[in-house]
């Protein structure tokens, strides 16, 4: 996929405010060749994908053999807003705690206080962590008003050009 169509799908309205969402689940090969999804907080950084994640955690190793990832955003309504995203990780790893963790959890609420208990209770337990970068390679917005599942406007088309015929 070209990075203009790439930039086209992620600057549409309902693509920013899935990228401005605080989950994303993420798909990935572990090592012993089997998928994986895990749910996992990110920041959009206006180009890329930003997770985090403990320097000991299992993904890193499956991920350090296959970059290859595949993104999920979507919403909890009907008819739901998905957004669709594949890319490579790159994997940085960072003494203390990175800021994007800290910029997580942006739409939980969180009195003052706790936001101060939260951010000392995550100081206290990692020494370092993991930046997982993920630059879309391709991207895709379903939103089931003007965009829809692949299989889906397959379906649609062969249904119009019967109707057609």
């Amino acid at each position: 996929m070209q990075q203009r169509t790439i930039d086209e799908v992620l600057n549409r309205p309902y693509s920013q405010e899935l990228l401005a969402r605080d989950l994303t689940r993420l798909a990935y090969t572990a090592l012993d060749g089997t998928p994986r999804v895990i749910p996992i907080a990110f920041t959009w950084n206006g180009s890329q994908i930003v997770l985090c994640t403990p320097t000991n955690a299992p993904k890193l190793p499956a991920l350090r053999r296959n970059p290859a990832v595949a993104l999920t955003i979507d919403t909890e309504v009907h008819p739901p807003k998905i957004l669709l995203i594949r890319g490579r990780a790159e994997l940085d790893v960072v003494e203390g705690i990175p800021d994007e963790y800290l910029q997580f959890n942006g739409t939980y609420e969180m009195t003052p206080e706790q936001r101060v208990e939260w951010e000392e209770g995550v100081r206290s337990l990692y020494d370092g962590m993991v930046r997982i970068v993920v630059t879309p390679t391709w991207a895709k917005l379903i939103d089931f008003e003007t965009t829809l599942p692949t299989a889906v406007e397959e379906l649609v088309r062969r249904r119009d050009e019967r109707q057609d015929a």
